[in-house]
């Protein structure tokens, strides 16, 4: 696929970080899982940096205990440069979500024992210095790349068997709920933990555990 303006630079860290990613899935995700957390795509300071779906890079070196060297991408943006484990920028949704499941879970295998976590797309796209998500793009190139996720997405789902997708975020709920229709699957979503979204900052833990216990999911 090819992707022009506005975007200037596309990452995938399934090439560059493809060692840590296969580590994270080999580790985590070797089973069935009740519950799948989907979240959107790579963000400039988590999963571009380390492999890992929201990884904040403390949280993927010091609670799911990977670390391990990155490479870099074949056509690197200046503007956002892959700086791997070394990179020092926080990535605040990773850190709210991989926190809130340290905080109740105590260990990464007590939480993976029942959940686990992906993205819909494994791309990240830039305007420069500017983080595009996917439901930014010009709608012309979206469906090709939808139609892949999708099929990922099923391919996922086939796997690890959940009874829930849970979407963190809108996005990520409404594509899950095209993509799996025809699987005998349960789709929810919380909030998404970004700190571009005000109510994800008045409380996004806790927000989440609620839902999810609304759900049925926690107790």
């Amino acid at each position: 696929m090819s992707f022009g303006p506005p975007v200037s630079h596309v990452y995938d860290p399934l090439i560059y970080a493809w060692d840590a990613h296969e580590l994270y899935l080999r580790r985590y995700a070797s089973d069935t899982r009740r519950v799948v957390f989907l979240g959107m795509n790579p963000g400039p300071f988590g999963m571009v940096q380390s492999g890992v779906p929201f990884g904040e890079i403390g949280a993927v070196r010091d609670w799911l205990g990977i670390e391990v060297p990155v490479l870099k991408p074949r056509l690197e943006n200046p503007w956002r440069p892959i700086e791997g484990f070394a990179c020092r920028r926080s990535e605040v949704s990773g850190r709210r979500l991989w926190g809130l499941f340290s905080e109740r879970f105590g260990s990464a295998e007590a939480f993976f024992a029942e959940h686990f976590v992906a993205n819909y797309c494994p791309l990240a796209f830039f305007d420069r210095a500017r983080n595009l998500t996917p439901d930014r793009l010009p709608a012309a190139v979206v469906a090709p790349l939808f139609e892949a996720c999708d099929a990922h997405l099923s391919e996922l789902v086939g796997a690890l068997q959940p009874e829930w997708v849970i979407g963190i975020g809108a996005f990520a709920e409404k594509r899950a709920s095209e993509a799996l229709v025809s699987l005998p699957v349960k789709i929810g979503r919380i909030l998404h933990p970004s700190p571009a979204s005000p109510v994800a900052n008045r409380g996004w833990a806790s927000a989440a555990t609620g839902r999810l216990i609304a759900l049925g999911i926690w107790q």
